[in-house]
């Protein structure tokens, strides 16, 4: 173990009596704030923990992300959020080292097939949707995307949303598209479709078809962007950005974030 590593964990130490206490008082108060419905996440910095930390593979800092989603996932249950929207994979990614995005993939296939039976999502009833480029996943995976959504189709109590081989823009295209297109097939001339294009036509084709906003995006990782994450249905959103890697993401983290959503003052554009 390294020195900076070794002096993070003894600093982390000493600090985490005091965490515990500062967390059971916002846990205490969580139930008196304005809660948001939908939450969106970026996951950010399983890679640069995955290095901070001495991790052998890149693709061990993404699995103890997945195993952070299940966490923060049962953070929501608790306190009834029940729509949750997370990128896990963005369309840039697969421009990354070919070792990692098959890594990465094979993750994302292992833990999409445990899913299909997982008792939390069961006992929860959650509705497990993907969203984006599907099909430019290996098949394996689309298969085990299509098992998964069909194991939880008939849940309506909670939702999650899944982000993958997504990119905002390409959304916003594609909806543009397919709204042509069936315009075109009901023999609409130019003309016609632009007298009736307005935001509200192009809502039903967009990947979230039928999800409310998010009401808070949070990041992680210290990264105060979006990168193109729902930038539609982002307009109206608020974001938190929070500097602790994924992997590392603590209850006491998300609290602030619900925290930080209660004492704004959501205005909608207005």
């Amino acid at each position: 173990m390294s020195s900076k590593i070794l002096w993070r964990y003894l600093k982390d130490l000493i600090k985490q009596p005091f965490y515990v206490m500062y967390r059971r008082r916002l846990n205490a108060s969580v139930y008196t704030w304005k809660l948001p419905r939908h939450i969106g996440i970026i996951m950010d910095g399983n890679r640069r923990y995955a290095r901070q930390s001495g991790l052998n593979r890149i693709v061990d800092g993404h699995a103890l992300g997945a195993e952070k989603l299940r966490e923060v996932l049962n953070w929501c249950y608790e306190f009834e959020i029940p729509i949750v929207t997370v990128w896990s994979f963005s369309l840039d990614n697969f421009h990354r080292d070919s070792s990692e995005v098959e890594g990465l993939l094979g993750l994302f296939e292992a833990k999409t097939w445990e899913l299909v039976q997982h008792e939390d999502v069961h006992r929860n009833q959650v509705k497990v949707r993907y969203i984006g480029k599907v099909d430019r996943l290996p098949e394996s995976l689309q298969e085990a995307i299509h098992a998964a959504e069909a194991a939880t189709a008939h849940y309506d109590k909670n939702a999650l949303n899944i982000a993958i081989a997504y990119g905002g823009r390409e959304e916003i295209t594609d909806a543009f598209s397919r709204y042509l297109l069936d315009q075109s097939r009901m023999g609409r001339t130019l003309e016609d479709v632009l007298a009736r294009l307005d935001p509200g036509a192009l809502e039903s084709y967009l990947y979230t078809s039928g999800i409310p906003e998010p009401d808070l995006i949070i990041r992680t990782s210290g990264e105060v962007r979006l990168s193109g994450f729902l930038l539609w249905q982002s307009a109206y959103s608020e974001y938190y950005f929070c500097d602790t890697y994924w992997p590392a993401f603590r209850k006491i983290d998300f609290l602030r974030a619900l925290r930080s959503y209660d004492q704004r003052q959501r205005r909608f554009g207005r």
